[in-house]
């Protein structure tokens, strides 16, 4: 039996409640005018608590407060589920704590109070700077409140700021979406995650779709935002992730790089690694029935097979542009080089992926059609 090495550990902590639902929304959130606040924290105690077997001496390199809409709790809140890691787990010196913040739900006299207790990046669901465009997307913030939001974070003295955008919304042309680009720019923040809007099942959207761009709109409006936020200084480094040098999210690169992560709260789902296996776990979802879940929490587990694990590993870190280490994917999924050398084959063989000094990685080719790329994965025996 292969012996597994453990890769870096991260925490993810899923608030589950919104002020409103958006159309768009297939995360696990719900609208609750009483959000038990006490309860669920206490409940987020006893679940990490319960999931310190599988820390195996390593301490967290990020923690990762999603929702939701996180910054609906108070900080003291948040700063209990700090200190129960911290001491439950323990914490690396240079670990990053990331908030999700609504700008309807912002407030600088919050964010003073959320770096007081230690979280050092906010990541602000700005979505658009268009006040159409936001209510398209059942947004109940506005334009103004998303430039004070990102203000108030700089002024409390937040220096890791990401900024949400979205592009491909209704009706938007190139000219728009180049304008939330550039406005977006211009608070100098370090990252900017600029995602297209895509249509999920269980969501609203999916029931009643909006008319988005023509594909060539679309593709149009990509390849300017490149080029726009290239000129800015944020780079590239995964498919809708952009960031200044050395700026990169660490919890998203312990994601993509196939690391493991604990999580808790309802839907919160988490990987883990032991010398034998890797496996998955999943926690219900409705916030009411993890409320009153016993020890454990878990609504299932699943064991992932170590060609399953390599194959899970490229899904996510091919979307990566420095690609992925060799010697890390082998140690980490458990498999062997001529496993990996058979499942990259046809890539390879097209020219949309690359072995360089001991890294695979999509060509500048294959990252221009990287579904058809990872199609691949998915076809090939």
């Amino acid at each position: 039996m292969t012996t597994l090495t453990l890769p870096p550990l991260s925490l993810y902590v899923h608030i589950p409640w919104c002020e409103k639902k958006c159309p768009y929304c297939d995360f696990n959130s719900h609208v609750n005018n009483h959000i038990p606040e006490d309860a669920y924290v206490e409940k987020l105690l006893s679940d990490l608590t319960s999931q310190k077997p599988f820390v195996q001496g390593r301490q967290l390199t990020s923690i990762f407060f999603g929702g939701g809409t996180p910054n609906l709790f108070a900080a003291n809140s948040l700063a209990r589920i700090l200190e129960h890691a911290e001491k439950t787990i323990g914490l690396k010196s240079n670990i990053e704590i990331t908030l999700e913040a609504n700008p309807s739900s912002a407030e600088q006299q919050k964010f003073i109070d959320y770096r007081a207790v230690g979280i050092n990046r906010l990541s602000i669901g700005v979505q658009s700077f268009d006040d159409s465009a936001l209510k398209r997307l059942g947004r109940i913030h506005q334009s103004a409140d998303a430039k004070r939001a990102i203000t108030a974070a700089q002024s409390a003295g937040f220096e890791r700021i990401n900024i949400d955008l979205m592009h491909g919304l209704p009706d938007q042309t190139k000219v728009k979406a180049m304008d939330d680009l550039t406005q977006g720019l211009s608070f100098g923040t370090e990252h900017l995650s600029w995602y297209q809007l895509t249509i999920e099942k269980n969501t609203a959207f999916y029931s009643n779709p909006p008319v988005i761009p023509h594909e060539d709109t679309l593709i149009s409006i990509h390849e300017a935002g490149i080029e726009t936020l290239a000129t800015a200084g944020l780079y590239q480094y995964e498919v809708s992730a952009f960031a200044r040098q050395g700026k990169k999210s660490l919890h998203n690169l312990n994601y993509w790089q196939f690391g493991d992560y604990l999580a808790i709260g309802a839907g919160a789902h988490g990987k883990v690694t032991t010398k034998e296996i890797i496996k998955r776990f999943y926690h219900t979802r409705k916030p009411e029935d993890y409320l009153m879940k016993p020890e454990g929490f878990h609504a299932k587990t699943h064991k992932i097979e170590n060609e399953e694990a390599l194959f899970e590993a490229l899904m996510n870190g091919l979307r990566l542009k420095a690609g992925l280490c060799i010697s890390d994917l082998l140690n980490h999924t458990g498999t062997t080089q001529k496993q990996l050398e058979n499942l990259i084959a046809p890539g390879l063989d097209r020219q949309l992926l690359e072995i360089r000094e001991g890294i695979v990685k999509t060509t500048p080719l294959g990252y221009l059609h990287l579904d058809a790329l990872l199609a691949l994965f998915v076809t090939t025996d």
